[in-house]
């Protein structure tokens, strides 16, 4: 896929995503406000972390789409990484609010306060949050793995978040219009156990990210299957001093391959490419590719 289609479908997935999201801020305020629910007004802060990471992703994929340049030899794609890591942290900050907010309301409630009935204009919020959150979080997963963009599919797992959020709010909300005034508890509860999935998501979007950014190694699975792909292109001897990372959503790999040392230069530069070929086949042409050759000796 050209980089520009890349970026172009990661852009409109975004769009769409952010009006969605930008109506159902609003509608989610305005419901949680009129309705007196904590539970919605919380969910509507969470979906207005989504119109901020649809910005950042919007941004920064476009960015991590360019060209190798001058000062940026392998590319732009830790751009990318970076995006996913802040939608990340956007996720967790999000989760400890609510949490926050859930806890301070089941304090103040245990020590004899009551709980406002919410409206039922926040219950119907939430359904409609839950449709199409869940609507768009199967949009946008799909976009995102076949243009192979963690920061997209990282998004797409926020709006997931946003409506589990809202059936988690939906459970609260409507126990504590249904089933009277000793289970209103049940609104704050709601946002204190949606946080708990919420900050779960963030963490298991983060680690990856930042991992990457501390240039950390690729799995292990994906090594062996590197050094197994070396090993079987013909010349090689042996190979030695492999190091891998990935820069967004590419691999750079860069090894030692030992030779027949009394192979000529044109020969040895010949096997070398076919080892760069052998796994750009396999890990996609915009796979960094470094091989260092080494003469073989034979062990007495």
């Amino acid at each position: 896929m050209e980089i520009s289609a890349r970026a172009q479908q990661a852009n409109k997935v975004t769009l769409v995503g952010f009006f969605i999201n930008l109506l159902l801020t609003i509608g989610k305020l305005f419901a949680g406000l009129s309705g007196k629910s904590g539970a919605m007004v919380a969910d509507g802060v969470h979906s207005l972390s989504d119109l901020v990471t649809d910005i950042i992703v919007i941004v920064f994929v476009g960015v991590s789409d360019k060209e190798k340049d001058s000062t940026h030899h392998y590319g732009h794609g830790k751009y990318e990484t970076f995006a996913t890591m802040l939608i990340s942290f956007a996720l967790l900050i999000v989760a400890i609010g609510i949490g926050w907010n859930g806890v301070t309301a089941i304090i103040s409630s245990l020590k004899g306060n009551i709980i406002s009935k919410p409206g039922m204009i926040a219950f119907y919020a939430a359904l409609v949050s839950i449709v199409s959150k869940e609507a768009l979080y199967w949009y946008t997963i799909a976009v995102g793995k076949k243009i192979e963009s963690q920061a997209v599919i990282a998004n797409g797992w926020h709006h997931r978040s946003d409506a589990f959020s809202s059936v988690g709010t939906a459970l609260g909300i409507g126990g504590a219009i249904f089933l009277g005034e000793q289970w209103r508890i049940l609104d704050p509860l709601a946002g204190l156990v949606v946080s708990f999935f919420i900050a779960k998501v963030a963490l298991d979007l983060g680690t990856p990210s930042v991992k990457e950014l501390l240039e950390a190694a690729l799995p292990k699975e994906t090594r062996e299957e590197i050094i197994a792909l070396i090993e079987n292109v013909e010349g090689v001897k042996k190979q030695h001093n492999l190091r891998t990372r990935k820069v967004g959503n590419i691999m750079a790999i860069e090894v030692h391959v030992k030779v027949n040392k009394d192979l000529s230069v044109e020969a040895s530069h010949n096997i070398a490419t076919n080892v760069e070929n052998v796994l750009r086949l396999r890990f996609g042409n915009q796979t960094h590719v470094g091989v260092h050759i080494e003469p073989y000796y034979e062990k007495a």
